[in-house]
């Protein structure tokens, strides 16, 4: 039987991470093509009257609202708020009209219920924390 030395186990270590690394990529790309939507930018379908409309669904087993509102919201919103199992998700709206939030800020997508459902398959079941701006 062969002795372990360091050399061995580092390289088994080292297989193992990789193996796990690939399995993350693997398993992260297989959700984005299902899970999130594929609209092109320029195509708003939740825009109704200049703006999107409000939205209540359960996706992925989370309840997901977004609504416009009036004053009180966070002005990067355009005066829309997004919320994930009853807990503000901060969204904001950028020049080219796409969609960011802060637990997706990196993907913009089409519309607030596609910022919503990114934040879902981004939080993998861990509760949102809202963020305070003081």
């Amino acid at each position: 039987m062969p002795e372990l030395t360091r050399r061995h186990a580092l390289g088994a270590a080292a297989a193992l991470v990789a193996a796990a690394g690939a399995q993350t990529l693997a398993a992260s790309a297989a959700s984005a093509s299902p899970e999130r939507p594929t609209a092109p930018r320029s195509s708003m379908a939740d825009h109704h009257h200049g703006g999107p409309e409000a939205f209540d669904e359960v996706y992925q087993g989370r309840r997901i609202e977004g609504r416009p509102v009036t004053g009180g919201g966070h002005h990067h919103g355009g005066g829309y708020a997004v919320f994930i199992d009853g807990k503000e998700l901060h969204v904001m709206t950028n020049a080219d009209g796409s969609w960011i939030s802060v637990v997706s800020h990196y993907d913009p997508v089409p519309t607030p219920r596609a910022a919503a459902r990114a934040a879902v398959v981004e939080l993998q079941g861990a509760p949102l924390v809202p963020i305070t701006t003081n």
